[in-house]
């Protein structure tokens, strides 16, 4: 997890998990539409578990 991440992820939380998957990049926009702290608590938790659990 670079630090780069974290402060994309804090800033804008969709673009924070582009490359992790259309479906964690759908389910990060919702909820940063409902409110900007869940976005940033789904970014943060997708973007710190890593790439093994990203199914392509």
């Amino acid at each position: 997890m670079s630090i780069f991440r974290v402060i994309l992820a804090i800033i804008f939380p969709p673009l924070a998990v582009i490359d992790k998957g259309l479906g964690s990049f759908i389910i990060t926009l919702l909820l940063t539409l409902c409110g900007w702290v869940p976005g940033v608590i789904a970014a943060l938790i997708i973007v710190n578990r890593g790439r093994e659990y990203v199914y392509s």
